[in-house]
C-alpha cells in the first residue's frame, strides 16, 4: 500500500543539486545516501561530482531516480565556472544547491548565485584547523578569499559539530545567524536482522575462536593509522587470540600494509578494503572499535559501532558531539600509546557489547 506522503497530488517537488568530489563510501557520503534512501518524494535530489570516474554509490543513486551531473574539477576556476554554470542551466531550475566541498564551497556558490538559485548551503563535514594551521601563506589567503566568498553567498551555513563550524566559519560563527549544527542521522537496524559472525569473519579471512581490533576509515594521514598500528601491535603481543581487522583503501595503504610486516603481525591483520557491508563487519565480525584520528568532523563509522554496541576507543581530538552512547567511549589522549593499550585489553576482556545501551539507542 502506497505511503500517505506519496498519495499528495500536484505536490510540488524541491529540486535539491548537492556537490560533492565523488560518491564513493564514506562517511559523508554514506550520510547523503541515507538522506537519498530515507527522503519522501517531495524532493529530487541530483549530484554534481568534480570527477568522470564512476563511483561507488552511482549505480544506486540512478536506480533511486536520482540524477548524477559530472563538472570535472581542474586547476583552472574560470573554466570551471563557466562548466558548472552551464551545468546548472541545462539541468534546472534548481530550488537548493548544497555544497559539500568545504572552502571550494565559496566559488561553488558564488556561480549558483549568478545562475539564479535562490537556496545555496555551504556545509562543513571536517574539523581541518590542526590541518590549515600547518600550511602556507598562498593557502591561508585561499582560505580567507573562500571564507569571503562563503559569507557573501551561502544563505544557509551548516556543520557536523562545532568543531567542524568553526573550521569554516571561524570561532565566531555562533554569532552568525545563518550557521547551524547538523548533525549527521545514521539508518538503525529496525528489522531485528540477526548477523552470522562465523559466515562474517569467514568472508573477511578470520578465523573462528579469535577476538577482533576493528577499523573503518581511508588510509590517509587523518585516520592516524601509524599510531593504531603501534597499539595493536602491542595488544596483539599481549592477547595472540586477537585479530585486527582494517577496513578502507586510500593512498597510505601500501605503507600501512608494510608497517604490519615490518611490525611482527602481518598474519593476524587483515586489510579488507572498501566494504558495502560494514554493519554487518561491525555487528559480526569487531569485538572493539578504535579509532584514533588527528581530526573529525562528526565520524558516521563511530556512531555506526555504538550502533552496533561496541566499546569504542576514541582519540580525544574527536568532538565529543560523536559521543551518543556514552558508556560506549573511552575518549583517550593521542599523544600516548599506554592508555590506549590498557584499554584496550580491558575492552577484550571484558567480551560483551552493551546491550542494554543499544536497546536504548535504538528506541530513540
Amino acid at each position: 500500500m502506497p505511503e500517505m506522503r506519496d498519495l499528495v497530488p500536484n505536490k510540488p517537488r524541491r529540486r535539491v543539486l548537492h556537490v560533492v568530489g565523488a560518491m564513493n563510501r564514506g562517511g559523508v557520503e554514506s550520510w547523503l545516501m541515507t538522506v537519498l534512501r530515507r527522503s519522501d518524494r517531495s524532493f529530487d535530489m541530483s549530484f554534481l561530482v568534480h570527477t568522470e570516474e564512476k563511483a561507488a554509490f552511482d549505480d544506486e543513486i540512478l536506480e533511486r531516480g536520482a540524477s548524477i551531473l559530472r563538472c570535472p574539477l581542474h586547476r583552472a576556476p574560470l573554466s570551471y565556472s563557466h562548466r558548472l554554470r552551464e551545468v546548472l542551466q541545462a539541468n534546472g531550475p534548481f530550488d537548493v544547491v548544497h555544497s559539500h566541498v568545504h572552502f571550494f564551497s565559496g566559488w561553488v556558490l558564488a556561480v549558483a548565485r549568478s545562475a539564479g538559485v535562490r537556496r545555496r548551503i555551504a556545509h562543513s563535514h571536517n574539523d581541518t584547523a590542526l590541518v590549515e594551521s600547518q600550511q602556507g601563506v598562498a593557502r591561508s589567503l585561499y582560505r580567507l578569499g573562500m571564507r569571503r566568498l562563503i559569507r557573501h553567498n551561502a544563505t544557509l551555513g551548516l556543520a557536523a559539530s562545532g568543531l567542524a563550524a568553526s573550521a569554516l566559519w571561524g570561532a565566531n560563527w555562533k554569532d552568525q545567524s545563518n550557521v547551524r549544527i547538523l548533525h549527521y542521522g545514521i539508518a538503525l537496524d529496525q528489522d531485528g536482522r540477526k548477523y552470522d559472525p562465523k559466515a562474517t569473519r569467514r568472508s573477511v579471512g578470520i578465523p573462528e575462536g579469535v577476538k577482533v581490533l576493528g577499523h573503518v576509515g581511508r588510509f590517509d594521514e587523518q585516520k592516524n593509522h601509524e599510531f593504531l598500528l603501534r597499539f595493536a601491535r602491542q595488544v596483539l603481543e599481549a592477547r595472540p587470540a586477537t585479530w585486527l581487522l582494517l577496513v578502507g583503501d586510500g593512498p597510505l595503504r601500501t605503507k600501512m600494509q608494510e608497517a604490519v610486516t615490518r611490525l611482527g603481525i602481518a598474519e593476524r591483520t587483515v586489510f579488507a578494503g572498501v566494504r558495502g557491508d560494514v554493519p554487518a563487519l561491525l555487528n559480526g565480525a569487531i569485538d572493539v572499535f578504535v579509532f584514533p584520528s588527528l581530526h573529525e568532523g562528526l565520524p558516521v563509522a563511530v556512531l555506526e559501532a555504538q550502533a552496533a554496541g561496541l566499546p569504542v576507543l576514541l582519540s580525544d581530538r574527536v568532538t565529543e558531539e560523536a559521543c551518543a552512547v556514552p558508556g560506549l567511549i573511552q575518549r583517550l589522549p593521542i599523544e600516548q600509546e599506554g592508555p590506549w593499550v590498557l584499554a584496550g585489553l580491558a575492552a577484550l576482556d571484558s567480551g560483551s557489547r552493551d546491550s542494554d545501551r543499544l536497546r536504548a539507542l535504538r528506541s530513540l
